[in-house]
């Protein structure tokens, strides 16, 4: 029986006998007992009653620093039981079979415990509260024995009996059906189950919601589990309730409040793996708040929760990308450029100094992510340094960097390359043109020799 399906069987080890009833004129001797017919009486004769005393005292002694002698008390059962069980009436019977499931549960033997007990039942005149709770004890007791259907099959005989309802019984039968995989049935019994306890003035457990919740998580029944899971924060405001509400709001397609119940998990302070940081973070950015999601990521790096990996360090880059903020951009790109083994790191890195008109250290970065090759597009990077170089007046290598993306390239790229180059020719031969006429301006306005010696 593992730890986690047995169930607590503390309330059923108490003496489970009843109250012992002398026959009149019982301590004057057997020779004085009640005549036969008097034997389905609830009452027990002398002989068995003695018996009954001593086997109380061997379990149960009187003297607080004796031991139990349990082996002795049972051999005095044995010996009670093999003389006399067929001839005792239904009282003496059921008070033997109850110091039998005492002495069983006291070892912590439930198969010889639900034994004990199926015979109980078996006993015409028992009373009925007896049966109820035998009843009760084989559903618990067949439960730690991982007997889901015998334990379901005993609680709805209880209830089938009994009068009145009980949140033991409730809340068995809801982990005996779920046992099973029988989720929908044990729904209704779990909230029976909390029903009860709060109509009775008693207070729920956080397992008792959470348990609830599992059951509409793994029933898909979000429209429940959302009034649940605020009613746990309400009450509770632990970690995971705000993990669920945030789950619950992804299941119901409510992205934007989705994020809101991260974004305030976060400011609660109780973001604290790297998963709920980037996931936070990259939500951020799908909703047009990247610079916010890129704060997030920086203060899971700081705090240790996020790893420096170039998976998590693109991420970064890529936030501030979204949010157009170049400059924050560039740490993150470079510590990707260096530790990665593309020159794909290098490729957006010299992006970021492009888009700022850093042309020398783009020209510089795009030619170290051609130099380190393995790229996702060599085509597109020769062409962005061409387009680097060309503003750094290098046309001759803008021209070669520019015809080797159209080799590098397919048709759309060969095409692309081909464009920029007579680009390069109309730009290098204006410039010729300007760079002439200056040249010329510069001559024309040539000072003529001084008149003064």
């Amino acid at each position: 029986m593992t730890s986690t399906n047995r169930l607590c069987l503390s309330f059923l080890l108490g003496v489970l006998a009843f109250p012992v009833v002398l026959a009149p004129d019982a301590m004057a001797g057997e020779e004085q007992r009640a005549p036969p017919e008097a034997r389905t009486a609830g009452t027990l004769g002398p002989a068995v009653m003695r018996a009954i005393s001593e086997i109380q005292e061997l379990m149960q002694p009187e003297d607080p620093d004796d031991e139990p002698d349990l082996e002795g008390a049972k051999e005095e059962l044995d010996d009670l039981y093999e003389r006399r069980f067929e001839r005792m009436n239904d009282f003496e019977k059921q008070t033997v079979l109850n110091f039998y499931t005492n002495y069983w549960l006291t070892l912590e033997n439930y198969p010889e415990a639900i034994s004990t007990f199926e015979q109980l039942l078996a006993i015409e005149e028992l009373r009925e509260d007896t049966r109820l709770r035998t009843l009760r004890s084989l559903g618990q007791l067949t439960a730690a024995e991982e007997r889901w259907r015998d334990s379901i099959k005993y609680y709805e005989f209880w209830r089938e009996a009994s009068l009145e309802e009980d949140d033991i019984v409730y809340r068995g039968l809801s982990y005996a059906h779920y046992q099973v995989d029988e989720l929908a049935e044990a729904l209704p019994y779990w909230i029976s189950y909390m029903e009860l306890l709060l109509d009775t003035g008693e207070e729920l457990g956080r397992d008792d919601y959470s348990y609830l919740n599992g059951l509409y998580f793994q029933l898909e029944d979000f429209e429940n589990a959302l009034p649940l899971t605020k009613t746990m924060i309400i009450l509770f405001d632990e970690q995971t309730d705000w993990t669920n509400l945030s789950a619950v709001y992804a299941s119901l397609d409510d992205e934007e409040r989705r994020v809101r119940s991260m974004n305030v998990a976060y400011l609660k302070g109780m973001l604290d793996d790297e998963n709920r940081f980037l996931n936070l973070g990259q939500s951020l950015g799908g909703i047009d708040i990247p610079h916010s999601g890129g704060k997030i990521l920086v203060d899971g790096i700081d705090k240790g929760f996020i790893e420096e990996t170039e998976d998590n360090l693109t991420t970064l880059t890529q936030m501030y990308l979204l949010a157009s903020d170049y400059a924050a951009a560039l740490e993150p790109a470079l510590k990707v450029a260096e530790m990665s083994d593309s020159g794909d790191g290098y490729d957006t890195y010299g992006y970021l100094h492009y888009v700022m008109r850093n042309y020398q250290e783009a020209a510089d970065a795009f030619q170290m992510a051609i130099d380190k090759g393995n790229l996702n597009n060599r085509a597109d990077t020769l062409l962005f340094l061409s387009r680097a170089l060309i503003e750094l007046d290098d046309f001759e290598g803008a021209t070669e960097a520019a015809t080797q993306s159209a080799d590098a390239g397919g048709e759309s790229e060969r095409r692309s390359a081909t464009d920029y180059i007579t680009f390069i020719e109309s730009t290098e031969s204006r410039f010729n043109i300007i760079a002439e006429r200056r040249q010329d301006a510069i001559d024309f306005y040539e000072p003529y020799p001084s008149l003064i010696d």
